[in-house]
């Protein structure tokens, strides 16, 4: 017998006794002046993504807000997608600003009264190939907007991924169970979604490969897969004088403990 076989079965059996599973509950927001936006191509993304700012809320106590920039191309599901989202918000413990009440997609205009109204240390977006049509036009979306910002506006960025793989991650940031736990949880609050695509089953899955990918495309080709079971890509550059600026010198991981993230939040 196949010595492996028990080890696949029991993946299997997990995924498929986790299909039932149902969460509720609302974790109180953290008030600060210290800011992280999520923009979000759809409801959802803010979960998919959502390793590193589950981080920056627990350990750096940073007031974490998603930003949709849309509730998807189906307008019978748009109400019922920001509800979904509200609820996944609302159990993360994150903040969920909607600026249009009509439920339409932002403009640059839009992006540029919420980054001047919320003065962010961070913001989160798709990388510019994420091959997802809107993943990658809210890519450009925030792009042009930080163009629009006065010279003196700067602010660390965060280029995501998730349908289309980066090819220059540069740091690989690790969850342990309990962060995969909580994004797995409040992606299942989505709940009209994952009925149609269980994805939020296959989300420790896809975190556990990028182990395996972030070993050389961030540690370097041929390097050693740091002591990880669970990580998340991200290109961290920063927002200065107009332009993005490389801030990463070599790829890094980023293992669970406030202290590291203070360290890479102040190179």
């Amino acid at each position: 017998m196949n010595p492996y076989l028990k080890f696949v079965e029991s993946v299997l059996a997990g995924v498929e006794s986790a299909r039932e599973i149902t969460v509720s509950g609302k974790t109180e927001p953290i008030q600060s002046d210290s800011r992280a936006l999520l923009f979000s191509p759809h409801p959802d993304d803010e979960c998919i993504i959502g390793a590193l700012p589950i981080r920056l809320t627990h350990e750096l106590q940073m007031q974490v807000i998603n930003i949709p920039v849309t509730f998807g191309s189906n307008v019978d599901r748009q109400a019922g997608r920001a509800k979904e989202l509200k609820d996944a918000c609302d159990y993360l413990g994150w903040g969920n600003h909607q600026e249009k009440d009509d439920l339409q997609s932002l403009e640059v205009s839009d992006v540029v009264r919420i980054l001047e109204r919320f003065q962010p240390e961070i913001i989160f977006f798709p990388h510019a190939k994420d091959w997802n049509s809107r993943h990658i036009s809210t890519h450009f979306l925030i792009i042009d907007a930080l163009k629009q910002m006065g010279s003196d506006f700067k602010c660390a960025t965060v280029e995501t991924e998730f349908w289309g793989a980066m090819d220059d991650p540069n740091i690989a940031v690790e969850s342990d169970v309990a962060t995969v736990a909580e994004l797995v949880a409040a992606t299942s609050l989505h709940v009209e979604e994952v009925a149609r695509n269980p994805y939020h089953l296959l989300l420790p899955a896809w975190m556990q490969d990028n182990v395996r990918r972030g070993a050389e495309l961030v540690g370097g080709q041929g390097g050693a897969a740091p002591d990880f079971s669970f990580c998340t890509l991200y290109r961290l550059r920063k927002w200065q004088n107009g332009e993005l600026i490389d801030v990463v010198e070599n790829g890094t991981p980023i293992p669970m403990g406030a202290d590291n993230l203070k360290k890479l939040l102040s190179d």
